[in-house]
């Protein structure tokens, strides 16, 4: 996934945030003018959040987790389970593209 998210956007900046006693590594967060997504590992699951998923184009369908919530968005990778490739690059293009855009372009987005 370290590496779609790359293709997607090359000028994209992984950072390790929020180290804890539990998680002395920290957790993987990609940026491009603010945060585009975080990944954890779980158990059963890679989780990919992105911060303002909610805002986003998903036509390919890929977020299946927190999608209650009024901003982020998730995407749950079980064992074995591939993604398409071309719409989660797309939906980090997407997310990039948001977090690019100028504050007055944002409010009309939301309107």
């Amino acid at each position: 996934m370290r590496k779609l998210i790359r293709e997607a956007d090359p000028a994209i900046v992984e950072e390790r945030k929020w180290a804890k006693a539990n998680n002395p590594g920290g957790v993987p967060v990609w940026s491009h003018d603010g945060i585009v997504c975080t990944g954890e590992t779980y158990k059963a699951v890679v989780k990919l959040t992105f911060a303002k998923g909610a805002a986003l184009p998903d036509p390919g369908k890929l977020f299946n987790a927190s999608l209650d919530g009024n901003t982020r968005r998730a995407i749950d990778i079980h064992e074995e389970e591939v993604v398409n490739a071309a719409d989660f690059k797309a939906l980090v293009r997407a997310a990039v593209a948001l977090n690019t855009l100028g504050e007055k372009s944002k409010a009309r987005l939301v309107k």
